[in-house]
């Protein structure tokens, strides 16, 4: 009876720990997404681009830096630097 009665709460608790896993990173996915809108911001005004244009151009860039979309999106938004060429689209 012990067996059965430690049972669920161990289970109770690995699935709230697995919730808080899922929200922590559903958090971080919108943190990402916001500040990849952000970049794609930037590039559409500064290059006149449409927002799948100013995506390409996000995904290009940080497949020749070898680093994610949301970390190029990261140094763009706080920087507002572009190290790359200008699109050529």
């Amino acid at each position: 009876m012990a067996e059965g009665a430690a049972g669920p709460g161990v289970d109770r608790s690995a699935g709230i720990a697995d919730l808080e896993l899922e929200i922590e990173h559903l958090h971080k996915a919108l943190i990402s997404r916001d500040v990849i809108g952000q970049a794609k911001g930037i590039l559409m005004e500064r290059f006149k681009l449409t927002a799948d244009e100013a995506f390409l151009v996000l995904v290009k860039a940080s497949q020749h830096q070898n680093v994610r979309v949301a970390e190029l999106s990261v140094t763009l938004a706080d920087t507002g630097e572009w190290t790359e060429p200008a699109p050529e689209l």
